[in-house]
């Protein structure tokens, strides 16, 4: 009885698997098919380096866009990921217990705001802020990249705070009895010995901060041009996509749909790259 009941949850196990390597070939086959014509037809140079999106025209380049997403990712990264990392290690090795409690309760709740409401406290906050202390419109690269960095946030501090406390503690108490503070004992024994996990707290931050769309469409501008400064608008891949599919038709449906391909293997390189750096380690 037990042996068939584990045949069952094995077949069951199996077809799961199954669905979940089914469905990401699904999307690929759709994304490849609808995409890669439209790239071919418009010319991968023109479509990759072109500066114009102007779709009643026929002119679909997207550099603006691979830029201002490149700009607005690594702007949440750098705000994002030292704030994030830094909390996880004090609430990991410093945090009292009272103070823990809250702040953890804090993590999670953030973790489950809906993106529009961090668009509009963007929107509300952020955006006069830059307009009156920094200059400009308000609605740009900085504003979209402070947001972004608040929204990663939960994913870096509880990865990173998990990875912290999996470190056997004897690599605490061996750079202790190595004559070396509680301080330099975490930072320089505790948290290299945790980088993996830290690591991929940031690669899944990065995968929030590119994959965003409600929030940055709210605080970003979405001016299809090339940013001048942090304080200019700017347009991501996944806002231009979200702003015009639902009225787009012809090459300009599957030129956005080609726009999903670059984002696609945008994701996909990082991983590669995430994923050599474990094998490294």
């Amino acid at each position: 009885m037990n042996h068939k009941k584990e045949k069952i949850m094995q077949g069951l196990f199996f077809l799961t698997a199954c669905i979940s390597i089914v469905s990401v070939l699904l999307i690929c086959i759709f994304l490849l098919a609808n995409g890669l014509p439209a790239i071919k037809e418009i010319g991968i140079k023109n479509f990759l380096l072109g500066e114009i999106w102007r779709p009643s025209s026929n002119e679909f380049g997207i550099l603006p866009m691979i830029v201002g997403s490149l700009y607005v990712t690594l702007g949440a990264l750098v705000i994002g990921v030292p704030i994030g990392i830094f909390t996880a290690v004090f609430m990991a090795k410093f945090c009292p217990p009272v103070l823990y409690k809250l702040l953890k309760s804090a993590i999670n709740l953030m973790a489950g705001i809906p993106s529009v409401v961090y668009g509009f406290f963007g929107l509300v906050v952020l955006v006069p802020f830059v307009r009156n202390y920094i200059g400009g419109y308000g609605m740009g690269v900085l504003t979209a990249s402070i947001l972004l960095g608040i929204m990663i946030l939960p994913t870096i501090v509880s990865v990173s705070e998990s990875a912290i406390r999996a470190v056997p503690n004897h690599y605490y108490e061996g750079g202790l009895a190595l004559g070396a503070s509680h301080e330099r004992s975490i930072f320089f024994v505790v948290l290299p010995a945790a980088k993996r996990g830290i690591l991929a707290s940031v690669i899944l931050g990065l995968g929030r901060a590119v994959g965003e769309t409600m929030a940055v469409i709210v605080v970003a501008g979405n001016q299809a041009i090339l940013p001048s400064s942090l304080t200019s608008g700017v347009r991501t891949l996944t806002t231009n996509i979200v702003m015009e599919m639902g009225y787009s038709s012809g090459l300009h449906r599957q030129a956005l749909i080609g726009t999903a391909v670059i984002l696609f293997l945008f994701v996909l390189i990082v991983n590669i790259i995430f994923s050599l750096l474990r094998k490294e380690d």
